[in-house]
């Protein structure tokens, strides 16, 4: 049986046209803070043991990803109220049909939204439920 529970992500780099404004964008909504840079990076810290290395790249469009937060459900209405005064548009599914709702899934709530790059944002209040 493999040892799973070993392996822990510990960081990833997010490309991002302006690193700056890629990272306090995220750190805002999350409430964080955007870490020194390190090398060409700009990390924010999540927390777990996990960084968000912001890596500039400028040379060719930026590939969106999807990057999804485990929140405490008590920081995630300020979290909306922080996208809501950004003008910010949410959604409650991840192709963002359902603007300016969140989701209930696995009893907990849920948004979506975009980044400075287009990347597909999610805040989520409980894991999902995997078979």
């Amino acid at each position: 049986m493999p040892h799973t529970h070993d392996i822990h992500l510990n960081h990833t780099a997010v490309y991002a046209s302006d690193r700056h404004w890629s990272a306090e964008f995220l750190a805002t909504v999350l409430d964080l803070e955007v870490g020194a840079p390190f090398g060409p990076f700009l990390p924010v810290d999540l927390g777990n043991g996990v960084t968000l290395d912001y890596y500039e790249k400028r040379d060719e469009p930026i590939q969106p990803q999807h990057y999804a937060f485990l929140v405490p459900e008590e920081r995630f209405d300020a979290m909306i109220a922080r996208l809501e005064a950004a003008g910010v548009t949410y959604y409650a599914d991840p192709g963002h049909t359902d603007p300016g709702r969140v989701n209930t899934l696995f009893g907990g709530r849920g948004a979506y939204f975009d980044d400075p790059d287009g990347h597909n944002m999610e805040i989520m209040t409980r894991p999902y439920v995997r078979p």
